[in-house]
């Protein structure tokens, strides 16, 4: 539950007055409350384990996909620390089952989200993945961006972890060698990261809405592995989807690579039931 001192500092904030405030789910890592005022909801996300930075590039994150004017992200009335717990405060949002048609209207406002390119791979600051910091170096060349950034940062962790063999671990240059056909042609999307079922949400009002990016420019492609990983969205999605970014004869090879990077990710936070998984796609494709 919240300290008295902590809900004064939230009226503080919002000058208004409290009038309830209950739990709600927030992910793995923080505590989460809606809060209730005669005019409003909000949502409160707390960390005991002091992790500002977290929220920090949460709310750079949104910032940068609400610039682009193309999907929803909640609003966000500040973040900080208090009393040694960090904070971050925003919109709260009510939210419906999505129909086909927001599933449509999810796909097409991502594709657009997509559309927002730059001209190199990586983003303005490092950020996180889960728990887990995501390097966002910069880089021309998304081969390099995607083995260096990507792939080879989850496997040393996992190699250090003990939680894979070094002979199981493909080499940089074994990495690159495969990888490079395959990547031809991507130019720099802007992306969610993190786009699995629990980061995306629909209003009442049909309005689809990110929530907990993990933001950098990346393939668009890596955004659609993610989603397909735990079960898929809607065909609805896909099909709105690819008919703004088609797929070629290798998309479904690539998202399996991309799967990859997430599964890893998963290996190091959640152990060794993921490690079947990524095996497997380490041997098909490396």
């Amino acid at each position: 539950m919240l300290h008295h001192d902590f809900k004064t500092h939230i009226e503080d904030l919002i000058s208004e007055k409290i009038q309830s405030i209950k739990p709600v789910s927030g992910g793995d890592i923080s505590e989460a409350f809606v809060i209730t005022t005669a005019k409003q909801k909000y949502f409160l996300k707390t960390n005991t384990s002091n992790k500002l930075s977290m929220f920090k590039e949460e709310v750079n994150g949104l910032n940068a996909i609400a610039k682009t004017k193309t999907i929803a992200t909640p609003k966000v009335y500040q973040y900080g620390i208090f009393n040694n717990k960090s904070y971050v405060l925003m919109a709260w949002i009510e939210t419906k089952t999505p129909t086909s048609n927001d599933f449509k209207n999810l796909a097409t406002q991502l594709a657009n989200l997509h559309k927002s390119t730059t001209n190199c791979f990586g983003f303005e600051n490092n950020n996180f993945i889960g728990s887990l910091t995501q390097s966002n170096k910069k880089h021309q060349n998304w081969t390099n961006f995607y083995v260096e950034e990507r792939l080879q940062p989850q496997l040393n962790l996992a190699k250090s972890k003990k939680l894979l063999n070094p002979v199981e671990i493909p080499s940089t240059d074994q990495l690159k060698n495969s990888l490079k056909t395959l990547f031809t042609n991507v130019k720099p999307s802007l992306i969610h990261g993190d786009l699995w079922s629990g980061n995306y949400i629909i209003a009442s009002n049909g309005t689809p809405y990110l929530i907990d990016p993990a933001v950098y420019y990346g393939h668009n492609e890596v955004d659609i592995a993610m989603t397909k990983l735990f079960g898929g969205f809607s065909n609805h999605f896909y099909n709105a989807y690819f008919d703004i970014f088609p797929t070629d004869s290798h998309t479904y090879q690539r998202i399996e690579i991309y799967q990859l990077y997430y599964l890893l990710v998963h290996l190091n936070l959640f152990g060794s039931s993921y490690y079947g998984s990524v095996k497997s796609i380490l041997k098909k494709l490396f």
